[in-house]
């Protein structure tokens, strides 16, 4: 009989550091492929339940998965378009807005030679430095940008037809994890994928009522304030808002803006950020602790951290997922032993009394 050995923490925490950076190295290189693959899989599990609701009342499988993506392209397409239309109005009052956006900002150097004894030819020579700088980048820009809408409307291809693969080959993928693993750790394996599923189901549900919910108010709130393109500013700040912890801040600065350029009075800059502290605390208080966040048990520290990482390796779609992602690997560290520590970690459950750590540590020594 070969006795076990232990290995000492050294190499544990070595080991571990590697196997996470290669990880990361790998979501990093395989962006490409990997995010309309891991979008692909959300919204099928996502779609899963009204599959099968189909199925149960005799409709065929095939059908009801073709049903299911038809209708998720149709609401999609159904947003761009709203979104588009509201950018076309944006786009023929550029013009006029480009004016005013000249106009503020010969004020804004008015202003600065004036109180902050700067003269006004430095300014303007800095801001004709830094518009020759931008031009001179211009043409990297541009290849960045059209890269960008390529790979969008590739994964716009790519992610419907993922979506029909994996609800189609569902069984098959099932029978895969039985025969993955162990007949005696079935139960455990398909609680972990039965607790995933609820996680994003839940999440993700929960995610777009309230966009839904703060576009309305985000609209209401600049068409009542009279701000110009309210509702392409009131849809832009509820997509920004659902990045977790920094997005109601973010959303704030396009009205914010817009007030400033096109308002003869900073008021409406104020009566901007006025309205939109009210729907954020409206958000905070009632509609993320009771739709969003009742399923999804993650620490802040944590939430902002994997934000960050996967804004990071994927940019902004990888800040959209890393919540329900993290939530998963949670459900996974806190049905296996060994991680369950680290499962503890990323929870929100914070100890009442601490406990003291180097006197027992002491106790035990002597």
């Amino acid at each position: 009989m070969i006795a076990s050995t232990k290995h000492p923490f050294s190499i544990k925490a070595t080991i571990a550091l590697l196997f996470g950076l290669s990880v990361l190295v790998i979501l990093f290189l395989g962006k490409a492929i990997l995010v309309p693959l891991v979008y692909a899989v959300i919204f099928a599990i996502l779609l899963n339940p009204f599959v099968e609701l189909m199925t149960r009342h005799k409709f065929n499988r095939k059908l009801a998965i073709l049903i299911a993506v038809i209708l998720t392209i149709i609401v999609a397409g159904s947003i761009l378009y709203l979104i588009s239309t509201q950018v076309s109005l944006f786009a023929d009052a550029y013009p006029k807005l480009r004016h005013k956006i000249s106009m503020r900002g010969l004020q804004l150097v008015d202003w600065i030679s004036a109180n902050i004894n700067i003269k006004a030819d430095d300014i303007n020579n800095w801001i004709n430095d830094k518009r020759d700088g931008m031009v001179n980048n211009l043409d990297g820009v541009i290849k960045t940008t059209l890269g960008t809408i390529s790979y969008i409307l590739f994964a716009m291809i790519l992610i419907p037809v993922y979506i029909t693969m994996i609800l189609y080959y569902k069984p098959l993928l099932a029978e895969f994890i039985r025969k993955l693993f162990h007949v005696d750790h079935h139960e455990k394996v398909f609680d972990v994928i039965s607790k995933s599923k609820r996680i994003i189901q839940s999440y993700l549900i929960g995610l777009m009522l309230e966009m839904v919910i703060i576009a309305t108010l985000n609209s209401i709130g600049l068409i009542c304030l009279g701000i110009d393109y309210a509702i392409i500013l009131g849809i832009i700040g509820a997509m920004v808002n659902v990045i977790p912890l920094i997005g109601g801040y973010l959303s704030i600065i396009p009205p914010l803006i817009i007030a400033f350029i096109t308002k003869d009075s900073a008021i409406y800059a104020l009566l901007v950020i006025i309205v939109y502290s009210i729907i954020q605390s409206i958000d905070d208080h009632f509609i993320i602790p009771y739709i969003v966040a009742s399923r999804v048990k993650i620490n802040a520290l944590v939430s902002l951290i994997v934000v960050f990482i996967g804004g990071a390796l994927w940019g902004i779609p990888g800040m959209f997922i890393s919540i329900p992602v993290t939530a998963i690997v949670k459900v996974i560290f806190d049905n296996i032993e060994g991680l369950k520590p680290w499962g503890f970690l990323l929870g929100n459950i914070v100890p009442v009394k601490q406990k003291r750590i180097l006197p027992l540590i002491k106790k035990k020594v002597i």
